[in-house]
């Protein structure tokens, strides 16, 4: 008996449309550590609401004279006619807030707050800013060094630290800034007395970083990359600055942003004690001060710097508790 011929299957010379196009594999991209740890900073939503008010923050500070023309008054501007004579307060209820004086005004001259606000994150931000970038600097090169050479070198740089942190940097930054004259080295009283503050607060402050860098240097000593280095006749430095420190790019990041936090309240202590800024230039702290005596009758004027400062420090921990588990390669 014939088979019968199935004629409904394709035609001669035709092939299947799936044999003859197979699908394309999808090609694998790799990412940068950048990118990865971008990608888990991006995930954080509170990390990310941390670092915009910080960027809020340093923009207000930076247009500080453009904010004050177009809403506020002169740092250096009094107002008597928004004081009371009889009692020594703010006439209108809460610090003196209205429409023209948006954060209300100083109890003792009638200046604008909102202004002198402004103002003083620069100088804040400034000192938080200058003294991290010193204790940066000096922390990774002595903290490397000590990490990579161990021996005496280690030992010697240890001891440094252990003084530093025993020092009564408080106390110290009192005294020196008391008896540094107004000016010097073409600088106005404001702007000297910003860099000697940033000076001392960087200058104590780098053991910190100083003790997180050793501690990495001395494990990554021991890697393969810098043995390989080693063999190729690599010098100390390369090793040191381009073998080592790119690996302690992260926790130098995480650091810095971290310490900023703390050097603001230092300032703000240091101003609140008289040793910072002078009179009429403004700072957080100086105002906190100034609020003391009449906190009881016009609490407002306490509470305004006090949030400014409560906000800024909160903002930048926030952020950098973010870019800490961005960064941390262990983390998901």
């Amino acid at each position: 008996m014939t088979t019968p011929i199935d004629t409904t299957g394709p035609a001669a010379g035709e092939q299947p449309e799936a044999a003859s196009t197979p699908a394309p594999a999808k090609q694998i991209e790799g990412r940068s550590p950048g990118r990865i740890a971008w990608s888990r900073l991006k995930r954080d939503k509170i990390a990310l609401a941390g670092g915009a008010v910080v960027v809020l923050l340093v923009l207000a500070a930076i247009f500080a004279p453009v904010l004050t023309s177009l809403f506020g008054h002169p740092i250096d501007q009094f107002h008597p006619d928004q004081i009371n004579p009889e009692i020594g307060l703010p006439k209108h209820p809460f610090g003196g807030i209205s429409k023209d004086f948006l954060l209300g005004v100083d109890p003792t001259f009638g200046r604008d707050v909102f202004s002198r606000i402004l103002y003083g994150a620069q100088v804040s931000l400034l000192v938080a800013l200058g003294a991290a970038a010193l204790s940066v600097c000096i922390g990774v090169v002595m903290g490397i060094m000590a990490g990579y050479f161990g021996g005496w070198v280690d030992a010697v740089i240890s001891r440094i630290m252990d003084v530093l942190l025993a020092f009564p940097q408080l106390l110290f930054s009192i005294a020196l800034v008391s008896v540094m004259p107004n000016a010097a080295f073409g600088f106005s009283d404001k702007w000297f007395r910003v860099a000697i503050l940033a000076v001392v607060i960087g200058f104590f402050g780098w053991p910190y970083i100083g003790r997180i860098v050793r501690g990495q240097a001395l494990s990554m000593r021991e890697r393969e990359y810098v043995d390989a280095a080693r063999s190729l006749g690599a010098g100390r430095a390369h090793i040191l600055f381009r073998e080592l420190l790119p690996n302690l790019v992260a926790p130098i990041l995480v650091y810095a942003t971290l310490i900023i936090p703390t050097n603001i309240l230092n300032e703000a202590a240091l101003s609140f004690l008289g040793a910072g800024v002078r009179p009429p230039n403004p700072s957080w702290g100086q105002m906190l001060s100034e609020a003391t005596h009449i906190f009881k009758h016009d609490p407002t004027y306490m509470v305004v710097p006090g949030l400014a400062i409560f906000i800024t420090v909160l903002a930048f921990n926030l952020f950098g508790d973010g870019l800490r588990d961005a960064l941390d390669p262990k983390g998901n």
